[in-house]
């Protein structure tokens, strides 16, 4: 108890300069506050919580929360700044290399356990606090004022709209979640769809969804690893939306000759991943990462924007665009951190207390990461270069933003404003 005294004397002391808005109340209800007016309560459920504040990081503090050894009571986001000032270091250009065992082991088998062990969970867990399409990647705002709803539709039109979708092509999204894309591509813009996933739950839930819209004959998705896809120059388009963080940065070069070798000469892909804003390719993710690995996506990885497009060129992709929307996920993560609070009976009857806390501690961080700029999101929009070299593109993003959700647009009217005949010699 000397000991626990003590820490806590130091803490209290170190952090009382900073004028930190944290009350902490020990186990036997005994409370000391950090700074005037708290706004944040932290409650240590036992003397042993101590020891996560003795050189406290991101992690443990994570650690503390989700193992039940530590409360916390009041606005997340005013937690999450606080936390940041209890772990001195914390931030962009601090962080960890990744181990080496997690960068190099991406086989297929273990790449399908990280997937279900991550995606498995109960996809009415999901549905409670994703949109009505179920997505689970970044939304899209044009206002900022939208709900989770329109903002996910608004995504998925927009990369639509990117990958100048047309009636009867085919398109291929890798890691389909539970289908939105798919449906959404087939329904609005006429493709024929095929989406591939290792989520046995997605996997279930998406088959369900394609026969409840009628289109079965259209839209077909498969439990597969993108790397066993087979063909050559079969798709017109392919889409990658909140998959390639799984790939693992050494299989970068694997990945992108995958899509590669299934886009046809002169179609477009579009791969939609988050980032690290950390160019030392030696790092991987902010402070947390060894949380993210032990709790949330066992054996993820991410690589700097950089990094991504040296590897995208290298296999003879051409980048044609790149959209931050680093903002976009802070203000997604949070509508579904809202929308997880408010659904917390339930979501502890489904998951589990111990999930619970998981999955509200990560996305709440993660939001924080987007917001400090620790980690960014982008969308990369590519071509595979037809043998003459030349590229069919719009002159200008025009084409993205008018006339937003107006589906089956025709091309030619879709070009109005951008010829997308190739450039002149």
């Amino acid at each position: 108890m000397w000991l626990e005294q003590r820490v806590l004397q130091q803490v209290g002391r170190r952090l009382s300069d900073q004028q930190i808005p944290l009350r902490v109340v020990l186990w036997n209800g005994e409370s000391h506050e950090l700074g005037p007016q708290p706004k944040v309560d932290l409650h240590l459920k036992s003397p042993r919580a101590v020891r996560h504040f003795l050189r406290p990081n991101l992690d443990r503090l994570g650690e503390a929360y989700v193992e039940g050894e530590i409360d916390i009571r009041g606005p997340l986001e005013q937690t999450l700044h606080i936390a940041e000032a209890l772990c001195p270091g914390t931030g962009k250009g601090r962080t960890r290399p990744l181990l080496s065992h997690l960068i190099h082991r991406h086989s297929r088998q273990r790449d399908a356990e990280s997937i279900q062990r991550h995606y498995d969970i109960s996809n009415d867990f999901y549905a409670l606090w994703l949109d009505r399409n179920m997505v689970y990647s970044c939304a899209y705002y044009r206002s900022g004022q939208e709900d989770i709803h329109q903002a996910q539709e608004q995504k998925l039109d927009h990369i639509c709209r990117k990958l100048r979708l047309q009636p009867g092509e085919q398109f291929l999204d890798i890691g389909c979640g539970w289908g939105a894309l798919i449906v959404w591509a087939a329904r609005h813009y006429g493709v024929r769809a095929t989406g591939v996933t290792l989520s046995q739950g997605q996997y279930q839930h998406a088959r369900q969804r394609i026969r409840e819209e009628g289109l079965e004959g259209q839209v077909e998705v498969r439990l597969q690893d993108y790397r066993d896809i087979p063909g050559d120059a079969i798709y017109d388009k392919i889409a990658s939306v909140g998959m390639f963080e799984h790939v693992g940065i050494k299989q970068l070069p694997v990945y992108f000759a995958s899509i590669q070798r299934l886009l046809k000469p002169g179609g477009l892909v579009l791969n939609h991943g988050i980032t690290t804003c950390d160019p030392d390719p030696r790092h991987a993710g902010v402070d947390a990462d060894s949380f993210i690995h032990r709790y949330v996506f066992p054996n993820g990885e991410l690589a700097h924007l950089s990094l991504v497009l040296n590897a995208l060129e290298r296999q003879d992709l051409e980048t044609l665009d790149v959209e931050s929307l680093r903002l976009h996920y802070a203000k997604t993560l949070m509508h579904w951190v809202s929308r997880l609070d408010a659904q917390q009976s339930r979501a502890l009857e489904l998951a589990g207390e111990r999930s619970f806390r998981i999955w509200r501690i990560y996305m709440a961080a993660s939001a924080h990461a987007f917001l400090r700029g620790w980690i960014s999101i982008y969308q990369v929009l590519a071509t595979r270069q037809e043998t003459s070299g030349l590229v069919r593109h719009p002159w200008t993003r025009e084409y993205q933003y008018a006339n937003p959700m107006a589906h089956n647009q025709p091309e030619e009217e879709l070009q109005a404003a951008a010829s997308s005949q190739p450039l002149p010699m």
